[in-house]
């Protein structure tokens, strides 16, 4: 008998589709074996009863498909789980930021004019002190605070607390101001006893905010890295001469050197669909160093001819999967989690309200001061000028999504020129400060051209970086060392492999203003001329100025016009600046050559304009219409 190929559809998606074509398929195939199609025959029952299957698996295959599918995922642990496998962390709530001001008593030292604080007693206190409101809110510090340095980027405040009858100073009062996040510190215990490869434990809280930090019971720090794979992690340390005796002279400006350090103790964390935070740890368990048991040449197979096989039996070539190269597994210790929960609207307390020290750890070195500082500690208090801001319950479904979503395209890596700037602003400010930065393709002369003038040839695998600072009057300055070391071992860590980064100082073009203006008839003249005079400082402050900007001699005119009592503009000239014994950076610029169309071009090298002094470099007078 011959066997007929059966034409068999697949594109059948509900039950009426399924019903209808199993009766067509009945009644082509099978004419003469079945031919009552009633609603109440049995063999409408069965081709009824597949139907329902068929749309049952079909619903299911639907939904399984949009489920796996982040743009189009419905269910909320779905969505926790393909936004993170985009390497986005969704947050549970947010804690509240607010800057804390804490005090502490000094007593005095010296007599008469000589009279002064006595930096002894000075406390230095860690980062994590527990600060809280009356309603039991908590704070914790991320900075430390130490009384002993005043910086730019954390000036002490000094203040007369008390006198005594001869009018000398007895005790000074000081002043810190550190940023505090929101959260109520928690602390458990997890004990592991044979290694696991991805081990993984459970916070049991829904509203985990931050991992403090994670010690074994050996000593033995573990750090919490963006992907398992991540070797190094930041690392900071105190810029004094004991650790870089070249680089502590910056220490005003720079407290802290940033230092890449590799560890293979380290973990991971998820948040899972019940909204509950899981630490998962490497897959290094074996005690064999990793040159050992990773498949090479002298280990496995008969070998290259000029080695000598060091063993006999069969390697498993998946051992490089319980290497340290993805951290190690913890075995036969007792780790302690430490970490917050909180956050949300609540938070967001008000302006002095966080007034209780509630936990601090004051380093102190006997050894090096030999006095008592019970009683100074007792001084210690705590107030927030500013209301806390920030705090908020956690993201919804969408907002996870469309988040992921813009995450996945940045990859947390300097990709765009744009990245590369952000990435300067977003430096924290302990390692040095970058206020301004611009970043262009690197450039070299053809040097195999010998005729003049050499072309010029893009490098494309190198980009100049160009970057200025501020002084302590808020003038642009070349960073120090310190702060160039730190950026590029900050950088170091999101730029792309093939990317070579020079960091370079951009070109300070200072200059002056003159300007005649025409006053109304009945406004002060004085008056108008200081409104002009303010209003350029606007115009001009160095937090609007931009590397390689230009200036709009026109639209500069059109805002002095606009300001009460302003008649017109008789006049405005732009003047270089630059002689260096009145403090200028004395670089030499042709403004007239520079301007095309009443606009100011920058130079050809990455430059930026600047009013070093307003109030002597702007100079204004009254003329008659």
């Amino acid at each position: 008998m011959e066997l007929v190929k059966k034409d068999v559809k697949y594109l059948n998606k509900d039950f009426a589709q399924f019903r209808q074509n199993l009766i067509n398929f009945a009644k082509q195939y099978f004419p003469n074996t079945y031919s009552d199609f009633n609603e109440s025959s049995p063999g409408m029952m069965f081709i009824e009863m597949a139907s329902y299957v068929g749309d049952v698996l079909s619903y299911y295959a639907d939904q399984q498909f949009r489920e796996s599918v982040l743009s189009s995922a419905k269910e909320e642990p779905n969505v926790l789980m393909l936004s993170q496998l985009f390497g986005y962390k969704p947050k549970l709530n947010t804690p509240a930021t607010v800057d804390v001001d804490i005090f502490q008593l000094v007593p005095s030292i010296g007599t008469g004019v000589n009279t002064r604080p006595d930096y002894r007693y000075a406390l230095t206190i860690k980062a994590g002190m527990v600060v809280r409101t009356e309603q039991n809110i908590k704070f914790r510090t991320i900075e430390p605070v130490d009384f002993s340095q005043s910086t730019t980027t954390s000036p002490t405040d000094i203040s007369v607390y008390s006198v005594n009858g001869s009018g000398d100073v007895t005790v000074y009062l000081f002043k810190k101001t550190v940023r505090a996040v929101s959260g109520t510190p928690k602390t458990l215990t997890f004990t592991f006893t044979d290694p696991k490869p991805y081990d993984k434990i459970t916070l049991p809280d829904t509203n985990v905010l931050d991992i403090i930090n994670v010690t074994d019971s050996d000593g033995n720090i573990w750090y919490q890295t963006d992907y398992l794979a991540q070797d190094t992690i930041f690392e900071d340390i105190a810029n004094i001469p004991f650790n870089d005796p070249e680089l502590s002279i910056y220490r005003s400006t720079v407290p802290y050197i940033l230092k890449l350090r590799r560890t293979a103790r380290r973990f991971v964390t998820r948040v899972r669909g019940d909204y509950k935070t899981e630490l998962q740890f490497g897959s290094g368990i074996s005690s064999d160093s990793d040159e050992e048991i990773i498949p090479n040449p002298r280990n496995i197979g008969s070998g290259l001819e000029y080695l000598d096989r060091i063993t006999t039996s069969n390697i498993d070539p998946t051992n490089f999967l319980y290497t340290s190269t993805y951290g190690l597994a913890p075995n036969n210790v007792t780790l302690t989690v430490n970490y917050t929960v909180g956050g949300g609207v609540a938070d967001n307390v008000g302006s002095n309200t966080i007034n209780t020290i509630e936990f601090n750890t004051v380093v102190y070195d006997n050894e090096i001061y030999s006095v008592d500082l019970t009683d100074t500690k007792t001084t210690l208090a705590v107030i927030n000028a500013d209301p806390a801001t920030g705090g908020k319950t956690r993201d919804d479904i969408e907002s996870i999504r469309q988040n992921a979503i813009a995450n996945f395209a940045a990859q947390n890596r300097a990709i765009t020129r744009e990245d590369y700037i952000s990435r300067c602003y977003s430096m924290p400010a302990k390692y040095g400060s970058i206020e301004k930065a611009y970043v262009i393709g690197d450039t070299q002369l053809d040097t195999a051209d010998i005729d003049y003038p050499r072309e010029t040839i893009t490098n494309p695998l190198a980009l100049n970086l160009y970057v200025l600072s501020y002084d302590s009057n808020k003038n642009f300055i070349t960073p120090n060392k310190a702060i160039r070391e730190n950026l590029r071992t900050y950088l170091s860590n999101y730029r792309m492999l093939t990317d070579a980064l020079n960091i370079k100082t951009a070109y300070i073009i200072n200059i002056g203003i003159n300007f005649e203006v025409v006053p109304r008839p009945s406004e002060n003249s004085n008056e108008v001329v200081l409104r002009c005079v303010d209003r350029l400082k606007q115009i001009f402050n160095n937090d609007r100025m931009q590397i390689n900007g230009t200036i709009n001699i026109s639209n500069v005119v059109t805002e002095l016009d606009k300001l009460q009592g302003v008649q017109s503009i008789a006049s405005l000239e732009i003047v270089n600046l630059f002689d260096t014994n009145n403090g200028y950076a004395g670089n030499i610029y042709d403004i007239t050559a520079a301007t095309k169309n009443n606009i100011i071009y920058p130079s050809l090298d990455p430059s930026i304009f600047e009013i070093k002094y307003p109030n002597i470099d702007i100079k204004g007078r009254v003329v008659k219409p």
